[in-house]
């Protein structure tokens, strides 16, 4: 359980770091990055958000709260708390068209900055647990490696990075966002910074 929880943070930390992002998109307060490594597409939308670093940092790292802006998330259920910074959850997303509905079982670690510099972070990846095999109504799905960095800028405003590394199980969600029929990230995007605020 150590290594998972260090892996990781790991693997999130190194996904932000890659040189070669590329910018696709910029709102307001939300821009969005692409970064393609051979067949491997990864995504980050950046978020200005003028709550502390800590506030955002306390309710995105619960992932119990997160259906009040994610749509996608239509249960989430703590299956075991690993740790006070590790929790192991069960979630099931609603079905796109003429689909399955998915469901994910996630380790998601949080961790907050050693140094003034560094990001909180709330990182998140697919885990197997025996008590929670996959269920004949649901396509189990996987997250390779997912989640926040939260970097402050002042007493009271935070810059949100939520990185994804795209797997097929995740891709139906955002492959009409790319192509530009839809905006669900943005929209997203702009309920996180609305549900922060």
């Amino acid at each position: 359980q150590a290594y998972l929880s260090y892996s990781n943070i790991a693997a999130l930390t190194h996904l932000a770091r890659k040189p070669g992002w590329d910018i696709t998109k910029t709102l307001d307060n939300v821009k969005i990055w692409t970064h393609e490594e051979g067949a491997v597409l990864s995504f980050k939308v950046e978020m200005q958000v003028k709550v502390p670093s800590h506030d955002a940092f306390s309710l995105l790292s619960d992932f119990s709260l997160r259906q009040r802006w994610d749509r996608h998330f239509l249960t989430c259920e703590v299956l075991q708390a690993v740790s006070e910074e590790e929790k192991i959850y069960h979630i099931t997303s609603a079905p796109m068209t003429g689909q399955q509905p998915r469901d994910f079982v996630i380790l998601v670690s949080q961790r907050q900055p050693c140094r003034p510099q560094e990001p909180y972070t709330v990182a998140v990846r697919s885990v197997t647990l025996k008590a929670m095999p996959p269920l004949p109504e649901f396509c189990r799905s996987e997250i390779l490696c997912a989640g926040f960095q939260i970097y402050s800028n002042s007493s009271s405003s935070c810059t949100v990075c939520y990185f994804n590394q795209v797997t097929s199980g995740v891709m139906p969600y955002l492959s009409a966002n790319l192509t530009g029929s839809s905006k669900s990230i943005e929209d997203t995007a702009l309920e996180c910074i609305k549900f922060l605020e």
